[in-house]
C-alpha cells in the first residue's frame, strides 16, 4: 500500500509538471509563431522522452499491488473469459495489467457485528435489539453479537453475491431471521433458565452453517443479554420472593428440628449421668452402710448448738432454736425469767454437750 500511493504520487507529480511545461511553452510561442508552429516545437525530441518516461512509469504504478496481511483481493481483468481471476490475491506484492485489470480488496480479518438495544453498543443507530415472540406467545428483546470473517478461498463468491453490501444485505438480515426462528420454539421460561445457554449454542450452530454456505467464517455468536416484558419480568420478581419465602421456613423449621434433638440428646445424656451417679452411690453405700448417718450428722450440723442425746436410746436430737428457748411466763408467778428450758419428758438424766463439730455422746 505503501509502494502504491509513493509511485501514485510521483507519476503525479510528473503529470503536474508535464502539464505546466506545455502550458507555459504554449503562452510563449503562441503569440510569436502561431498555434500551428508553436505546437510542432513543443513536440520536440526531449519532450517525448520525458513522456515516454512519466508513462513508463505511470504503467509500473498501475500495473504493482500490494495486498496487505488482512486483505485480500480478486482481480477484475478484460483478458479472462469470466471478466476475472480465478484465483484471489492474498498479501504480498502482485503484477496486474494496466487499465485492463482492476483489483477489488476485502477485509479477512474477524469482524464483530451487534445488534443491541442501546444505541452506543451496535452497528445501527437506535434500539437495534431483535424482537422474538416464545413458543408460548411471550414477547422477548434479544442483544446479540457474531465474530466472523470473509473465507480468503470465498472472497471472490463474497464479491460476486453481494460486493460491499455483505454486512446491511446478508450478516443483519440472516442473524435476525435465524434469531426470531429459533426463539419461536422455546417458551418464555426455558429462556430464562437453564436452556438459554442451549439456545446460544443452537443459534450458534445454525448461524455458523448459514455464514459458511456463503463464503463466510463464523466464531461465536454471543447472547449478550435477554429482556422481557415489564409484567412477565413483575411475575418473576414474585416468584422469586415466594420461594425465598419457602426455603427460609424449611431452614427455620430444620433449625427447629435440630434444636429438638440437641435438647433429646441433652436429655437422655443426663439421665444416663444420673443414673450412673445413683449406681455408684448405691455401690458405696453398700460397701459402707455408716456413710448414711454421717451425711445426715454433716446436714444437721449448721443447725445444731447442744445435742441432748439419752443414756439408753441411740437418739439425735437438735437443740431447739433461739426463739424457742425464749421463757416462757410461768403460770403460777408470772415471772418471765424463772426458766430457759423447761421438758416433762419421762427420760433419764442426759448429759448437754456443746458441740463445735457434731458428734455422737452417750451418758
Amino acid at each position: 500500500m505503501l509502494v502504491n500511493g509513493l509511485l501514485n504520487y510521483v507519476t503525479l507529480a510528473l503529470w503536474g509538471l508535464i502539464a505546466l511545461y506545455v502550458m507555459v511553452s504554449l503562452f510563449n510561442n503562441v503569440p510569436r509563431l502561431g498555434l500551428r508552429r508553436a505546437i510542432q516545437r513543443l513536440f520536440s525530441r526531449v519532450f517525448f522522452i520525458v513522456l515516454l518516461a512519466v508513462t513508463a512509469i505511470w504503467a509500473v504504478t498501475q500495473s504493482i499491488v500490494f495486498i496487505e496481511p488482512q486483505e485480500a483481493a480478486i482481480v477484475i481483468s478484460l483478458l479472462s473469459p469470466e471478466g476475472y481471476q480465478d484465483r484471489p490475491l492474498h498479501s504480498g506484492l502482485h503484477w496486474i495489467a494496466p487499465l485492463l485489470e482492476s483489483v477489488y480488496r476485502y477485509p479477512i480479518a474477524w469482524q464483530t457485528y451487534t445488534m443491541s438495544a442501546k444505541p452506543s453498543e451496535g452497528q445501527s443507530f437506535g434500539n437495534d435489539a431483535i424482537v422474538a415472540r416464545t413458543q408460548d406467545g411471550q414477547e422477548v428483546l434479544i442483544d446479540c453479537s457474531i465474530i466472523y470473517r470473509i473465507d480468503v478461498e470465498q472472497v471472490i463468491r463474497v464479491h460476486i453475491d453481494w460486493q460491499e453490501r455483505y454486512v446491511s444485505d446478508f450478516i443483519r438480515p440472516v442473524i435476525r431471521s435465524t434469531v426470531r426462528n429459533l426463539a419461536s420454539q422455546y417458551t418464555v421460561d426455558e429462556i430464562n433458565s437453564s436452556k438459554r445457554t442451549s439456545l446460544e449454542n443452537d443459534l450458534n450452530n445454525l448461524l455458523s452453517n448459514a455464514l459458511r454456505d456463503k463464503g463466510f467464517v463464523m466464531d461465536s455468536f454471543l447472547l449478550r443479554n435477554v429482556s422481557f416484558t415489564p409484567e412477565y419480568a413483575a411475575a418473576v420478581e414474585r416468584k422469586q420472593v415466594a420461594q425465598q419465602d419457602v426455603i427460609q421456613n424449611q431452614y427455620q423449621a430444620t433449625q427447629i428440628v435440630v434444636i429438638a434433638l440437641a435438647q433429646s440428646d441433652a436429655v437422655r445424656k443426663k439421665a444416663a449421668a444420673d443414673a450412673d451417679a445413683l449406681q455408684l452411690l448405691s455401690d458405696v453405700l453398700a460397701k459402707n452402710p455408716l456413710l448414711l448417718t454421717y451425711r445426715y450428722i454433716e446436714k444437721l450440723a449448721p443447725n445444731i448448738s447442744v445435742m441432748l442425746v439419752p443414756n439408753n436410746a441411740p437418739f439425735i436430737l437438735p437443740f431447739p432454736t433461739t426463739q424457742a428457748m425464749q421463757t416462757a411466763p410461768s403460770p403460777a408467778t408470772g415471772n418471765t425469767n424463772t426458766s430457759l428450758f423447761a421438758t416433762t419428758t419421762p427420760y433419764p438424766a442426759a448429759t448437754a454437750i456443746p458441740l463445735a463439730h457434731p458428734a455422737v455422746v452417750n451418758s
